[in-house]
């Protein structure tokens, strides 16, 4: 709709329902000042762009628009109360897990909104999974197993709840995201070889084996840190780096690093 009034807010303002967005939205709806007027309005790092913002809102907002834009608005709004009013709800619900759901809020990936769909979807008592492989397996979030002649072939996982697999691949994407963690590191190891959907189904199987350690243990998460799969590997890291300096033309020669002190 801003499109075709030729406002083009969105290329300036990078959310659209902040306070910034929401000021200058009301001043169109409104029919108030002009273009450099509402860049006024602007809030915080976003004042930064106001010769932007008067450039992206002079355009022809007319009446049609003001009063669709405002039926939008208040939908939008419509939309934010039901969902506050669902979240106080759930959060009554699962009060007494309440420790269960602070546990997984130490997940990397995982938020409150999440843990909450963890507990309601396979519950806080783990004595009935064996194994985490079975929750796995139970979750459909378990590898495939698909070989012929020793090669293991592509297999899709089988169904599971698709509200836990949403919430584990959303956190997945959350985690590939941090610089500093196991599941970061291991997402950004997958990516190049599976690409983004799969690594982010194989990060999510992940978060679903520590949830039952977490859960079964009732302990808070400790991660492995960045650096975990680089020192389980540490020969295969050594020799890949050696190989790319001397593709570079250098002659590298291994010295232990006490040797070197």
């Amino acid at each position: 709709m801003l499109d075709g009034a030729n406002i083009k807010l969105a290329a300036v303002a990078t959310d659209l329902m902040g306070a910034s967005g929401r000021a200058i939205l009301a001043a169109l709806v409104g029919g108030a000042g002009e273009a450099t007027t509402r860049a006024q309005l602007a809030r915080g790092r976003l004042r930064e762009q106001i010769p932007q913002l008067e450039q992206a809102l002079a355009g022809q907002f007319r009446a049609h628009q003001r009063f669709l834009v405002a039926h939008q608005l208040a939908h939008i709004d419509f939309l934010a109360e039901v969902i506050e009013r669902a979240s106080a709800e759930i959060a009554e619900r699962v009060r007494p897990f309440e420790e269960a759901v602070a546990l997984l809020d130490t997940i990397a990936g995982v938020g409150r909104r999440t843990a909450e769909v963890l507990v309601a979807e396979i519950g806080v008592e783990m004595t009935r999974f064996p194994t985490a492989a079975h929750l796995a397996s139970w979750a459909g979030l378990a590898p495939g197993n698909n070989q012929s002649a020793g090669k293991r072939r592509h297999t899709q996982t089988r169904k599971g709840s698709p509200w836990l697999r949403a919430a584990l691949v959303e956190s997945a994407q959350a985690a590939g995201r941090t610089k500093s963690t196991y599941l970061g590191a291991q997402f950004r190891r997958l990516l190049p070889r599976k690409g983004k959907k799969r690594a982010a189904v194989a990060v999510g199987h992940s978060i679903l084996m520590i949830v039952y350690h977490v859960l079964a243990k009732r302990e808070p998460y400790q991660d492995l840190g960045v650096m975990y799969f680089d020192t389980r590997q540490r020969q295969a890291v050594e020799g890949r780096l050696v190989r790319r300096l001397e593709a570079l033309g250098y002659t590298v020669s291994r010295q232990p690093p006490d040797s070197a002190a």
